[in-house]
């Protein structure tokens, strides 16, 4: 096992309540797959665990067990009450400039002030946490970082101890990682409300018409039983072999998995540049190369998309404009084409102002009109009047932030829960007056394909 000490780091941390250390070792190691270093962890650390991919599959990271976690329900406040928590646990740190440095990760349910019970019950409305054990992989090196968050005086026992278990996670992951999974056997599925969701469609639509919103996002859900109960590992090895070119990501919760592939990136923030993407408006791939260019320029010409696509641009400018010092976004949407569907797609780029970060980013731009729609404030109005089902962290912020501000947020759409033997997949779309119930029925069953397919369901349209 090559393995490359880089160094040991312990830096007094004051918090609210009381004073910490934070214990930091990193260490290099050769030849290592995330997806087996993840499920090494699958009998210590199963319910407390992370894994993401960017697009780009630059930069790759894994998280086993909760050195800390920082967790609130308080509504409005919650990404500053989570900025400050992280601040105040990272201002002292002092890292190498080689090697990676703490990373917080997880995410901000879709809406706080749904109360629909299901399968997001026990979720808080932010939920985020430091690894006990994170791998990070960037320009294909790899790098295993050990954090200890303690109150505890002496803890080089207890330090030793990690060190031994580290070892053994990293040996697992290198002689175990040929594993291959199967696809589970799903043995029913049900589309919950379908009737009402068809019902919502036409309800929306007069809604929009009497002026009380431009477009709403309503979504649905379709609910998997399988004859086994599912290992996230499993799940996750799907996902990552059948959709490479999204955001990967998965992120337990006690018995809960969340997990899936977007298209779709909420903000980045790297050295104090700010990205964001505006991705809105789609259509199926074509079962050929010419059938695929045709449905591509129909939806670049399309009116109804298009403006479902600048109410997105437009929110994420004027967002940009008042955080940033110069930013740039372009005049014409282009395509984004992924394995199942094809989108409209509009990156836009800024240098971001001293004061501006990327919490604060997430918080002003969350949800989008992709996802809750336009006005804002009414738009979430009739969500939370007719969708029939808790989003939980579906079409929400996920991602991660590092000690010192950079990070990654995507907007969680292709995704799904997994709960014991159970998946709950989740879909939406934008109504605007002249949406129709079956067409946007149609869309979702397009959206929800690349979960079933991970799954090992079918859909017969």
């Amino acid at each position: 096992m090559h393995q490359k000490w880089l160094h040991t780091t312990e830096v007094e941390v004051e918090t609210i309540n009381s004073k910490l250390s934070f214990y930091i070792e990193t260490i290099e190691v050769s030849r290592l797959s995330a997806l087996a270093f993840y499920a090494a962890g699958e009998s210590q650390y199963k319910g407390q665990r992370f894994f993401w991919q960017n697009r780009e599959k630059t930069f790759t990271l894994v998280g086993l067990g909760h050195a800390y976690k920082i967790e609130n329900n308080s509504g409005d406040e919650r990404f500053d009450q989570i900025e400050k928590q992280w601040k105040e646990l990272t201002k002292n740190i002092v890292k190498e400039e080689t090697e990676p440095q703490p990373i917080l990760f997880g995410g901000f349910t879709f809406d706080p002030k749904n109360d629909k019970n299901g399968e997001w019950d026990r979720f808080p409305q932010s939920f985020f946490s430091v690894a006990t054990y994170q791998l990070v992989i960037r320009n294909d090196k790899a790098y295993i970082s050990i954090h200890l968050i303690t109150d505890q005086h002496n803890s080089l026992k207890e330090f030793e101890q990690l060190r031994k278990e580290r070892d053994q996670l990293i040996h697992a992951a290198q002689v175990k990682e040929l594993k291959t999974y199967s696809k589970p056997l799903m043995t029913n599925y049900r589309e919950p409300f379908k009737d009402e969701y068809l019902q919502t469609i036409s309800t929306v639509t007069n809604l929009i018409k009497a002026n009380e919103a431009k477009k709403v996002v309503i979504a649905r859900s379709l609910e998997m039983e399988f004859q086994d109960t599912i290992s996230s590992p499993q799940v996750l090895s799907h996902v990552v072999n059948e959709q490479p070119e999204s955001y990967l990501f998965g992120l337990e919760h006690e018995d809960l998995l969340f997990f899936g592939a977007s298209p779709e990136r909420l903000v980045k923030v790297e050295n104090g540049q700010a990205y964001s993407s505006c991705v809105a408006g789609s259509i199926k791939r074509g079962k050929t190369a010419e059938e695929d260019q045709l449905l591509g320029e129909s939806l670049l010409n399309d009116a109804k998309n298009l403006g479902e696509h600048q109410y997105v641009v437009e929110m994420i400018a004027n967002t940009f404009e008042k955080n940033c010092i110069q930013y740039k976004v372009p005049k014409r949407p282009k395509l984004l084409k992924i394995r199942d569907i094809q989108h409209l797609y509009t990156p836009v780029e800024g240098k971001l102002s001293p004061d501006a970060t990327i919490l604060q980013l997430v918080k002003l731009l969350h949800p989008t009109p992709a996802l809750g729609g336009v006005p804002r404030q009414e738009a979430m109005a009739v969500i939370r009047q007719n969708e029939y089902m808790n989003r939980g962290l579906y079409a929400a912020p996920l991602g991660w932030i590092d000690a010192e501000g950079n990070g990654e947020f995507a907007v969680a759409i292709r995704s799904a829960a997994l709960k014991d033997n159970k998946a709950y997949l989740y879909a939406g779309g934008g109504i605007v007056a002249d949406s129709e119930p079956i067409s946007e029925y149609e869309e979702t069953l397009v959206k929800f394909r690349p979960m079933l397919r991970a799954l090992g369901g079918q859909l017969h349209e």
